[in-house]
């Protein structure tokens, strides 16, 4: 812009300060103007957050130490207007349109004080040259930035943080010598760039890394050597193999915790990981084997994520988890499991082995995960006799167990009396045998949907056993009628889609406290439902009986339905004998 139009522009920015310090005597001749629609404090806080500024605005306050611009629609920054404001300690320019062109390299050269400058979400596509040596936190994420220079954050002892994440940023845009004389920065963010190498010369104070989402085939040899204070490193979503890497490449991360490397080309895990690990993500890679010695020296682990491999029980080392006395979750799903690995670790409390290839259960496998309170073998082989009655007998702390999605016929026996919710969804269980559920006063949720059940395939005292149970799920099955003896206890009831006809007058006797009922989708006759049968159900919330039949209650349908529910009333009784 020339020269006068910019004075023209002062000009009238001046008219307007001064008409707006008139208007709401905030102003004096002497005192600091504030621009319009922006805030200010007299402690030299000025606002102009989201008011649509097309440009920087002019003759702000000299005193002023804050300065919040974001949300706005500036596309260029004046630097003498900028160089004024010498005090200036917070500069926010995030979500704008500034581009590098319309971002002199002289910008911030008078800022002496900046300490925190966010130019997040805007245009720009080379860093600015020269920031101030005062700064502690830059924060250039979401830009098109394809170039740092050595100067942007080399030289500056105060800097603590540095995000550039979401950028276009290779390695052949970074200068080697990119935190030289910035030993200090703790925090940095590169994740969602282009970059083939971890950098170099990475700050040894860092405890805070992220570098997921990359281009990285290879991490050089002593990249991480100096930083023995990291503490989290995220690696995730990259193309790094085990050649790309070698037995020391984590060694020396004395003070590790958090390490991610899933969605990656692992082959097996990585050696050397340093034993302070409480974290690691392995998941989505191709690990096909867990040697004997590569995870027992992480002492600290308590969380170890696998799933989404390709581990055989087989490929699993009988002795891979020993010592590991403080790893509480594990998660092996969507892996190649042909059955239970051997020497699951001892004080494991969360086991998700879920869609594997798992066929059987046998007697011990088991045996020595006393601590176990979550187990989901949901959707694999499983079916009703292969699962031996005395499997889960040490589980005595099993607060919940999934066998959801399997080809079990019957309910299996030998549950675990502790537990709490039971999940059999999506089975073709058509029998509960007597004796199944016996026992188990503790449980509070169980899910039956979708499988074969019919009324008189249930063992007659298989509900009052479930003394605390408040919630029952069997929609999805073959149900002509309302179970009967369901628990005092019980809050909840989904019977929808079943072949429910009739309702009882006495159907919710036993159930005083139920809040919802649920028996959408089933054959219920018009008239066939009495209020009587609801009005003592106190707590009742919900009756969902939508999409039902409505057909005639002549005596031939009547007698047609009798004679059905006979029926299959005599083959239930013939399965069960």
């Amino acid at each position: 812009m020339p020269a006068g139009g910019r004075a023209l522009l002062a000009l009238l920015a001046m008219l307007a300060v001064l008409g707006c310090a008139a208007r709401t005597g905030t102003g004096t001749e002497r005192g600091p103007a504030c621009p319009r629609d922006c805030g200010c404090t007299q402690e030299g806080v000025v606002d102009c957050g989201g008011i649509d500024l097309k440009e920087f605005p002019l003759l702000l306050p000299e005193l002023t130490n804050h300065l919040s611009l974001q949300n706005n629609q500036i596309e260029e920054i004046f630097p003498e207007e900028l160089a004024r404001l010498y005090r200036l300690e917070t500069l926010n320019l995030q979500n704008n349109r500034l581009t590098s062109k319309g971002l002199p390299e002289e910008a911030f050269e008078h800022l002496e004080n900046l300490n925190y400058l966010y130019l997040a979400n805007n245009k720009l596509t080379v860093a600015p040259k020269f920031l101030p040596n005062a700064l502690i936190s830059a924060d250039f994420a979401a830009n098109y930035l394809t170039k740092i220079y050595g100067l942007t954050f080399g030289q500056k002892p105060n800097l603590r943080s540095v995000y550039l994440h979401n950028n276009k940023l290779s390695d052949a845009g970074l200068p080697d010598n990119m935190f030289n004389g910035s030993a200090n920065v703790e925090i940095l963010i590169m994740s969602s760039n282009f970059l083939k190498y971890v950098p170099k010369n990475l700050p040894p104070a860092l405890y805070k890394l992220h570098l997921q989402s990359n281009k990285l085939e290879k991490i050089p040899k002593g990249a991480f050597s100096e930083l023995t204070g990291l503490r989290e490193l995220y690696l995730q979503n990259n193309f790094l193999s085990n050649e790309g890497m070698d037995n020391e490449t984590f060694w020396k991360l004395s003070s590790l915790e958090y390490l991610d490397l899933s969605s990656n080309n692992l082959s097996q895990i990585p050696s050397g990981l340093p034993r302070n690990i409480v974290l690691l993500h392995l998941e989505k890679n191709a690990i096909k084997v867990i040697d004997r010695d590569v995870l027992t020296q992480i002492k600290n682990l308590e969380y170890l994520l696998l799933h989404n491999n390709k581990l055989r029980a087989r490929g699993i080392h009988p002795s891979a988890f020993q010592g590991l006395k403080k790893l509480h979750t594990v998660h092996l799903y969507n892996n190649m499991l042909e059955r239970i690995p051997s020497g699951l670790p001892r004080r494991v409390r969360t086991l998700m082995i879920l869609h594997n290839q798992i066929s059987e259960i046998n007697r011990n496998d088991f045996a020595t995960t006393y601590f176990l309170e979550e187990l989901n073998l949901s959707y694999n082989k499983l079916k009703s006799p292969q699962i031996h009655r005395e499997a889960f007998r040490k589980l005595r702390q099993l607060k919940s167990l999934d066998l959801s999605g399997n080809n079990l016929h019957t309910v299996p026996f030998g549950f675990p009396k502790n537990l709490q919710v039971l999940k059999l969804k999506e089975n073709e269980i058509s029998i509960i045998p007597k004796g199944t559920l016996s026992g188990m006063t503790k449980l509070r949720e169980l899910y039956l949907s979708n499988n074969k059940l019919k009324v008189n395939s249930i063992y007659s005292r298989a509900w009052r056993e479930l003394s605390s149970l408040q919630s029952l799920d069997m929609a999805g099955n073959q149900l002509t009628s309302i179970p009967l003896g369901l628990p005092e206890s019980l809050e909840y009831l989904y019977l929808q889609n079943n072949k429910i006809t009739t309702v009882s007058e006495n159907a919710f006797e036993s159930t005083p406290k139920i809040k919802g009922i649920y028996l959408r989708f089933n054959k219920i006759a018009v008239g066939a439902l009495k209020e009587s049968t609801f009005q003592n159900l106190k707590h009742l919330q919900v009756l969902d009986i939508e999409g039902n039949l409505e057909f005639s209650n002549s005596s031939k349908n009547k007698d047609d339905s009798e004679e059905e529910m006979e029926d299959e009333e005599e083959e239930e009784e013939e399965e069960l004998r």
